[in-house]
């Protein structure tokens, strides 16, 4: 693959990234956008990055759907998020925010969805906290980097955060339930926080499973 930057609303975003074990691609693509004081403005950029063959390996039970399908079967995204393979969400700021306010956000999702499976226990809200808390002194200055990068197997997700001016700030998290949870707060289908992105993740996943 090239290296030519993939432009998604104007953002640069390169088509691999390349982990400690394997090249991942750029799969999926889209943004969020949130009101502020009444306007709806775009928020981030988003770029989903998997291993083609993890998914045709993984996924091949949908093999043969439409991009159509695949986007509006949340099955589907749910056993793309608990598949075992490696994956990482790469997040840039279009407008700036606190850091504080993406942390609630994150926080709220998170808590309220595991609280509902009955999953929220002492350890999940200590180590929720610790992300919330990783994230509430930044300012997400336009072009700031957000990178969550789920591992294959081990319920774990290394957060980075990089910001014009500084080093890269990262934090491990190593609670499945809630790493878990953070997966799906962008790979959960019609409970994504970017329905753009899991149209571009269905229709691209869709080509690979044909």
């Amino acid at each position: 693959m090239g290296t030519e930057m993939v432009m998604v609303h104007e953002v640069p975003f390169p088509p691999q990234i390349i982990t400690a074990s394997k090249p991942l691609s750029l799969l999926g693509q889209g943004i969020t956008d949130i009101e502020i004081h009444f306007l709806q403005v775009k928020f981030t950029a988003i770029g989903v990055y998997l291993d083609p063959s993890d998914v045709k390996t993984h996924l091949v039970n949908w093999k043969g759907k439409t991009g159509k399908d695949l986007a509006d079967d949340d099955d589907f995204f749910d056993a793309l998020a608990s598949a075992e393979m490696e994956k990482v969400i790469r997040v840039v700021v279009i407008k700036e925010i606190k850091g504080a306010q993406y942390g609630v956000q994150l926080e709220n999702t998170v808590r309220d969805r595991l609280a509902a499976e009955d999953k929220y226990e002492e350890e999940e809200e200590t180590e929720l906290e610790k992300v919330v808390g990783f994230f509430q002194s930044k300012y997400f200055k336009a072009n700031s980097i957000i990178t969550y990068h789920f591992s294959a197997k081990d319920g774990i997700c290394e957060i980075g955060f990089e910001t014009e001016g500084k080093e890269e700030e990262k934090l491990k998290v190593e609670n499945a339930n809630v790493v878990g949870m953070m997966q799906r707060w962008y790979l959960s289908g019609s409970r994504g926080v970017s329905p753009s992105t899991i149209v571009s993740l269905a229709d691209e996943l869709s080509t690979l499973l044909t």
